[in-house]
């Protein structure tokens, strides 16, 4: 299966080497390039990309719009940004509805594997990025996510170890960590951490993690 890809860059030189590193793939296609949030939502409407490659920079708040419009189309398009730093426009980009965040360093062969991956409907976003992230924002969260739990109707929904899975998920344990924590086999831990996105509505680890510190279930270190 070819993955189609729309490319948002406001740099022409950008946009030719991601051109040239797309069509170079077998398994990518790049169908159309966006030069600022307008075009991109339009393209996105009219050409319905697979993946949505979102290039964050000087003009990250036209592309944390851009991300929300588009995810808020409902359309199949998910979206993986990029951008220089793990700062608040990669927070905002997520909590916007994007599928991935990746650094604007990351090797060709990554960005890659991480188109595929958004495409799956997976994130691209590991565990240990996720943390980094989560580090680098916690001495800049507002105040008030050090209350005490916030109440919500999808908590009720968990049980008591779904609960547990949901609160190693926020923290940015991988599967594996998790099975280790809670001494369970990482097909167990799959299953949970399976339930516990369909019972939060959330449609990865990403959506889990930022709900997590909304929820005060994870708090910042």
């Amino acid at each position: 299966m070819v993955i189609t890809v729309l490319v948002v860059e406001a740099q022409p030189l950008q946009r030719v080497g991601f051109r040239m590193l797309l069509e170079s793939t077998p398994d990518t296609e790049i169908v159309g390039e966006a030069e600022n949030c307008a075009e991109a939502i339009r393209w996105t409407t009219e050409l319905h990309p697979d993946v949505v490659l979102m290039n964050i920079r000087r003009k990250g708040v036209d592309g944390i719009e851009a991300t929300r419009r588009i995810v808020a189309v409902g359309g199949r398009s998910r979206i993986l940004v990029l951008t220089f730093d793990a700062d608040r426009y990669a927070l905002a980009a997520l909590r916007a509805g994007a599928s991935g965040f990746l650094l604007q360093d990351t090797r060709p062969e990554e960005l890659l594997a991480g188109i595929r991956a958004v495409a799956a409907g997976d994130t691209v976003i590991a565990p240990a990025l996720t943390r980094r992230l989560l580090d680098a924002f916690a001495d800049r969260i507002d105040d008030d996510l050090r209350g005490p739990v916030r109440q919500d109707p999808r908590l009720d929904s968990l049980t008591e170890r779904e609960r547990e899975v949901f609160v190693a998920i926020g923290h940015g344990l991988t599967n594996g960590e998790i099975a280790q924590r809670f001494t369970l086999s990482e097909s167990t831990v799959k299953t949970h951490v399976g339930r516990v996105l369909a019972k939060i509505g959330a449609r990865d680890r990403i959506q889990a993690v930022t709900l997590a510190y909304d929820l005060r279930l994870t708090r910042p270190i």
